[in-house]
Formats: C-alpha cells, structure tokens, sequence
C-alpha cells in the first residue's frame, strides 16, 4: 500500500513536470510569435506611413490639375494658345540657319573570341 503512495506520488509529479514543460514550450512559441508579428507590424506600419504620405502628395496634385492656374498655364505653354488681344510670338531660326544633324551612331559588334565560341558550344552560354 505505501509502495503504491509513494508510486502515485511520483506519477503525480511526473504529469506535472510534463505539464510545465509542454505549458513553458508554448509559451515560448507565442512568445516568439509575438516578436513575428511585432516586426511585420512595425514594417506594415511603416508602409502604411509612406502611403499616407503619397495619398496627400497626389491629393495636392489633383487639386492643382483641377484648378484655372494649370489649365491656363497648360493653354499657353503646351497647347500655344492665347487671350484674346494677345498675339502669340513663335520665335524662328535667323536667316541662313541649317540646324546641325545629329550622327547615327551605328552598334560595332564585339568581336569574339575563340575560346568563348567553344564554350558557349559546350557549356550553353
């Protein structure tokens, strides 16, 4: 009878000591679970930063597309238009001008060499 007291006990502590060990295993993994998540949740709120922060610049973009001051300064730079009682100026090349044409600066190929043939044929380069 004392045997199976003293066998009880040690089984007793036995699950215990199992039980405290799978307990601090899990605890150690949402522990390091945490610390995951931490770091995607500092990136992710750095991204969230950098959108915010490209939303606004947008936003000012569209407001200034949208306004009389870019329509107006588009009409007169890019589309050559003009008020009424302004008269557009086009400047022209002086007399005598030949505009200079630019070279066509054609491709040389590199030569190659021997050694390089052979190996693009044995090794597929």
């Amino acid at each position: 009878m004392k045997f199976l007291r003293i066998l009880d006990k040690r089984i007793l502590w036995a699950g215990v000591i199992v039980v405290l060990i799978l307990l601090m295993m899990d605890f150690n993994n949402r522990m390091s679970e945490l610390l995951r998540l931490e770091a995607e949740k500092d990136v992710v709120s750095t991204q969230v930063i950098a959108l915010e922060q490209t939303e606004q610049t947008l936003r000012t973009q569209i407001a200034y597309a949208t306004s009389d001051l870019a329509v107006e300064q588009w009409a007169r730079e890019q589309g050559r238009m003009a008020r009424e009682g302004e008269f557009p100026i086009i400047p022209l090349p002086p007399a005598g001008y030949t505009p200079e044409p630019e070279p066509i600066v054609a491709p040389t190929a590199k030569p190659v060499q021997n050694w390089e043939v052979w190996m693009a044929l044995f090794l597929g380069e």
